[in-house]
């Protein structure tokens, strides 16, 4: 498989504040990233559509677009039944079952929930308290009302900027499907959607309010409400996807959050296509430039999260199985890239 070059690495000006903790200098992207490209030896152009017309039988649903979800219990593709079309309207108004272990899948009035627990009674599960924390309906109010925005002063170059660079990566797999895993309130699925590169783009959390908070920015917008996106509440080290069916992963600002990005990355190395894209962003634990006498006041200061380190994410992606990992850093954020063989 052939790579490109990596293109020159933008210039960039730096405000010279230093800070122990995440409120790190703000800096000012004067001109636009451009990762290296990949060349993909094939890229699977999916329909826009689903195949599949309202009480088909099982034989009748053949399209790949159906096979698309798989159950998070045994990872077999799930039965659809309900109105056809890959868009918010039609997905939620679908059932889901598996042709396996016969567990069912339904919306939860705005999107379907394929979590392990789904459909369970008397059991719930919680997550660590950084996870919970997101599903707080607070928090997934404000995070786009003044949260996000924060992240300026550790390095983040604001949603535009970030937009456009992961665009960059994923320019050898446009026309695919992207899964916007950790999507939070649908900050960049609803950019993903909107840009018209991609055949289906899923926003998938694990949060229950930041779904509904995502379909409270896109309900009175046309042309997301219609586009080819779903939303889906799912466990990121459970992906409910069939191997190999997705063509790019994008979590922003999300594996720091993660109980277990080592199980998460496996994951999505799972569900990615040969040559399949990953892309991510998140906080860093410290710098190589970080003094060591100050590396200790800061792992101390983010405890209970996953930082980690430029080394670590790399060798975390390399063990995971993906190659050409590719990366950009400014402060205590970093953008990588990493690609499924």
């Amino acid at each position: 498989m052939a790579i490109a070059a990596p293109a020159a690495s933008p210039s960039i000006r730096i405000s010279h504040r230093s800070s122990l903790f995440p409120n790190c200098p703000s800096v000012s992207w004067k001109s636009q990233y451009r990762p290296h490209s990949v060349v993909l030896s094939s890229r699977i152009r999916a329909s826009s559509s689903l195949a599949v017309e309202p009480e088909l039988s099982t034989q009748a649903q053949t399209s790949t677009d159906v096979e698309l979800f798989a159950c998070p219990v045994c990872y077999e593709p799930l039965i659809r039944k309900g109105p056809s079309g890959f868009n918010l309207p039609a997905i939620y108004r679908s059932g889901f079952k598996c042709k396996k272990c016969n567990k069912t899948y339904s919306s939860k009035n705005i999107y379907v929930d394929l979590t392990v627990t789904a459909g369970t009674k008397e059991y719930n599960e919680f997550k660590p308290a950084r996870t919970e924390l997101f599903r707080s309906p607070l928090v997934s109010f404000l995070y786009e009302r003044g949260w996000r925005q924060n992240f300026n002063r550790s390095g983040f170059p604001g949603p535009d900027e970030e937009f456009q660079m992961a665009q960059e990566y994923f320019k050898a797999v446009q026309g695919g499907i992207l899964v916007d895993v950790s999507c939070g309130s649908g900050l960049f699925s609803r950019k993903f959607a909107k840009s018209g590169d991609y055949s289906r783009v899923i926003a998938l959390d694990f949060s229950e309010n930041m779904l509904r908070q995502c379909y409270d920015f896109i309900k009175n917008d046309e042309s997301i409400l219609n586009s080819n996106l779903a939303l889906v509440r799912a466990d990121v080290s459970r992906l409910p996807f069939s191997s190999g069916s997705v063509d790019a992963v994008h979590a922003g600002a999300a594996l720091h959050c993660w109980p277990s990005p080592s199980n998460a990355i496996a994951e999505i190395n799972r569900i990615l296509r040969s040559g399949g894209v990953f892309v991510g962003t998140t906080f860093l634990r410290f710098r190589q430039s970080t003094p060591a006498i100050l590396r200790p006041l800061r792992e101390r200061a983010l405890q209970g999260y996953s930082y980690l380190t430029e080394e670590e994410i790399e060798d975390l992606c390399k063990s995971c199985g993906l190659v050409n990992f590719s990366k950009k850093v400014q402060e205590s954020f970093i953008m990588f890239s990493a690609q499924k063989p």
